[in-house]
Parts: C-alpha cells; sequence; structure tokens
C-alpha cells in the first residue's frame, strides 16, 4: 500500500469517527485483514471472526512489517496479522470477537485499536488441544501509549 491510499484511508477513517455512527449490526462489519499466505493461526482466526458474524477480506502484503510500521504499529505490540475495521481501528493479532464488540460498541476517546502481541498458545486461531497460556489484550492509543484492556486468565473467558 503506497502512502498516498494509506493516507487517503486513515482520512475517510477519521470523517467516519468523527461523525460518530457507530449504529450498526454485526453482520455490517468488515475486517480487512493483512497476514503472510502460508500461516495457518491466522486463517484460524479469520474463521473464528465470521462463525460471529463478521465479514472479511485477507491480503498478502509483500513487506507486511512496513505495512504495520505505516499503520503506527510498535513492534512490541505486533503478532503475526493485522485487522483493519472499516471505521478505522486496528485489531492486531488473536483478539477473541467478543472483546472486539466491546471496544466498537464504545470506543475509548483517543483508541488506535487492541493487540495481543505474541502468539498465546489457546487464544482464537492458536489452539492447542486444551493447552491455553494466560495473555492480556492491549488497548493502543493514537498518542503511541498503550493499557491493558483485558486480562485473560482462562480459555472461556475468551467466548
Amino acid at each position: 500500500m503506497n502512502q498516498k491510499v494509506f493516507l487517503g484511508l486513515c482520512a475517510g477513517a477519521s470523517l467516519l469517527l468523527s461523525s460518530g455512527s457507530f449504529a450498526q449490526s454485526i453482520e455490517d462489519v468488515v475486517l480487512n485483514v493483512y497476514k503472510e499466505p502460508t500461516c495457518g493461526c491466522c486463517n484460524g482466526w479469520i474463521d473464528h471472526m465470521e462463525e460471529e458474524g463478521y465479514s472479511t477480506a485477507f491480503h498478502h502484503p509483500a513487506d507486511i512489517n512496513k505495512l504495520k510500521d505505516e499503520f503506527g504499529l510498535k513492534n512490541e505490540l505486533r503478532s503475526c496479522h493485522t485487522a483493519v475495521h472499516e471505521s478505522g481501528y486496528i485489531f492486531e493479532g488473536h483478539i477473541p470477537e467478543k472483546f472486539i464488540a466491546q471496544f466498537l460498541a464504545s470506543p475509548p476517546e483517543g483508541a488506535m485499536g487492541l493487540a495481543v502481541p505474541g502468539m498465546p498458545i489457546g487464544g482464537p486461531g492458536m489452539e492447542m488441544g486444551n493447552r491455553f497460556t494466560p495473555y492480556d489484550i492491549l488497548l493502543i492509543n493514537k498518542n503511541g501509549t498503550s493499557s491493558v484492556f483485558y486480562s485473560v486468565k482462562s480459555a472461556e473467558e475468551q467466548h
């Protein structure tokens, strides 16, 4: 994605965000997912989101890290895939749908999106039998800071 296209998308997202028009049904939600072509866990996360009613489109950028740089994602927040909601919010990594829905229902002021850094075992798309590693979902702020949005301590909390 070149910089002009990216800036155009950001401008459009800013107009949407400033209009306050978040009243939409889950069936209308569109996520553009950027990932490596061979990543199976990303496909598992996409399946999770689609099972919950989200429509998705996936893309395989030539340089996914460059794209993440353009989105303003710090290295410590990164995972294997980046989803961009049609409103412009970014969802990085294996975030359970219920937390994305919670975020979209009432986006915190100054928020850029959410992230689950790395690839925690047991998260959506990262299922490995009954294994589970607790993890934090981080709130990413436009000012470059992040904080814990929710600490997932058990597999059951994801649903």
